[in-house]
């Protein structure tokens, strides 16, 4: 029995020692980053990813927002339950080297054949036809974890629970994101109204005199015509703008949890301040904070565990039963003790020799998922590089565009007032108002949108370098 002892403990040590490898983790997959952002002038190496969004926000009006969606929204809801699941399953897996442990109570009767050798049996020393058993035990199992199998399967739990963690924070991100875009483009649609019916408002002015100089003899009717069709088209716009707000106002109320129904609070587009020296930070401590290149990073250490678990798989497994209870084939002496106690134990090791290559198999499907998650990898830290790099382009050519289209529509309300005054004195034609006011109009909708568009490239910003969960 010595000699069984050892050769099973000499076979053990052999296994131990050949498969070290098997728990030592794959090295994460690593990715050349830069030492700045190319349009960042900022040094500062965390930036503003670590800003919390009511910190960030100016705007009261879009903070209460956000703080509602934070609250209300159902995909962030569904996110918060996907995390009470994954820590669900980590908590089971924490309990893996712990023996299963089972109570058993049974009773069973037995009529044999009576030409059989049980049924003889039974007649002679029983003195009856069927056989009885009662049985009540405490059944054990446990299994060694000497490949590691426990331990990876604990790793992976808690790298998906981890990977629920970061899902739920870029969850947030993106409602913040969503919320703020939503609201900055509500702001724009509410200034292009106002400015549509201040040029309605212009070009009523202007037709009423074009019908008065036609009554006078001073213009043909194609003036008027021309002058009703510049009002129309003002006029076209506002009923195009009240539409795009309502619908923007109902993806608010969505956004928040809430039935579409009233009006969204809002501050004045032009009272919106852009933020000066946004700071993106380091790439490497900025995208290694960004909560879906996290989920990515979490997924080769899953893909780890599980690759050091298939390969566990292919070797033998120490096994370790014990059963313990009462045994009688008489109810009335069941629980006669110390009489009807009985006990077992048993040992097993079982190596896995010809499983259909199922294990194998397994291994090497484990293998090519560790690699597949390591390029899911980089190409996760790429595109968030590529995000940022963008947001920060189109923040500094934005800020540019605004200037430019900030002196255009200066010079061209300088140009409508002095056509008016022209007009008004017969110094200039009816065409050059009109066309004037085309004019204003077109540029002061564009300016508007330059402004919604640089605000949303400060969300983008934002978004980009993983802030907005916390």
């Amino acid at each position: 029995m010595k000699i069984v002892i050892k050769g099973l403990l000499a076979i053990i040590f052999i296994l131990t020692l050949a498969s070290c490898k098997t728990n030592k983790s794959a090295s994460q997959a690593a990715v050349d980053l830069p030492r700045s952002f190319s349009h960042s002038t900022n040094a500062d190496s965390t930036g503003i990813s670590v800003i919390p969004y009511n910190r960030f926000f100016a705007d009261d009006n879009l903070r209460r927002l956000i703080d509602t969606a934070v609250i209300r929204n159902n995909d962030l809801q569904i996110a918060l339950k996907n995390l009470e699941a994954a820590r669900a399953v980590l908590t089971q897996a924490r309990q893996g080297y712990l023996p299963e442990l089972s109570a058993q109570v049974s009773a069973t009767t037995n009529s044999p054949s009576d030409n059989s050798l049980n049924g003889l049996s039974a007649s002679q020393f029983l003195g009856s036809k069927h056989v009885e058993d009662y049985n009540a035990s405490l059944n054990l199992r446990w299994e060694a974890d000497i490949w590691g199998k426990v331990s990876s399967r604990k790793g992976a739990a808690l790298a998906s629970y981890l990977q629920s963690e970061e899902a739920r924070k870029w969850v947030h991100t993106q409602l913040v994101s969503n919320v703020a875009q939503a609201y900055y483009n509500l702001l724009m649609l509410e200034k292009q109204l106002r400015i549509a019916r201040t040029n309605l408002a212009l070009s009523d002015s202007t037709a009423a005199i074009v019908r008065l100089q036609y009554q006078s003899g001073q213009v043909t009717l194609l003036a008027v015509e021309q002058a009703e069709a510049q009002r129309l088209s003002a006029a076209k716009l506002i009923p195009s703008f009240e539409r795009s707000i309502t619908v923007q106002e109902n993806a608010l109320f969505i956004l928040t949890g809430r039935l579409p129904a009233g009006k969204v609070t809002i501050t004045p587009l032009e009272h919106a301040v852009v933020p000066e020296n946004l700071s993106a930070g380091v790439p490497a401590v900025v995208l290694a904070q960004r909560p879906d290149v996290r989920q990515f990073e979490l997924d080769v250490r899953r893909a780890n565990a599980e690759m050091a678990f298939s390969r566990a798989a292919m070797y033998p497994s120490l096994t370790i039963t014990a059963q313990s209870g009462l045994n009688s084939f008489k109810s009335s002496n069941w629980f006669s003790v110390p009489a009807s106690l009985f006990g077992t134990a048993t040992g097993a090791l079982v190596q896995p020799i010809l499983q259909k290559r199922q294990l194998r198999t397994q291994y090497e499907l484990s293998k090519i998922d560790r690699e597949r998650s390591v390029l899911r990898f980089r190409q996760a830290v790429l595109e968030a590089a590529g995000d940022v790099e963008n947001a920060l382009v189109d923040l500094d050519k934005l800020r540019e565009e605004e200037a430019v289209a900030n002196k255009r529509v200066t010079t061209l309300q300088q140009a409508i007032g002095n056509a008016r005054l022209l007009f008004n004195t017969g110094m200039a034609t009816y065409l050059e108002v009109i066309t004037a006011q085309s004019s204003v109009l077109q540029s002061e909708l564009e300016l508007a949108d330059v402004k919604r568009r640089e605000l949303q490239a400060v969300v983008d910003l934002y978004k980009s370098v993983g802030g907005g969960w916390q």
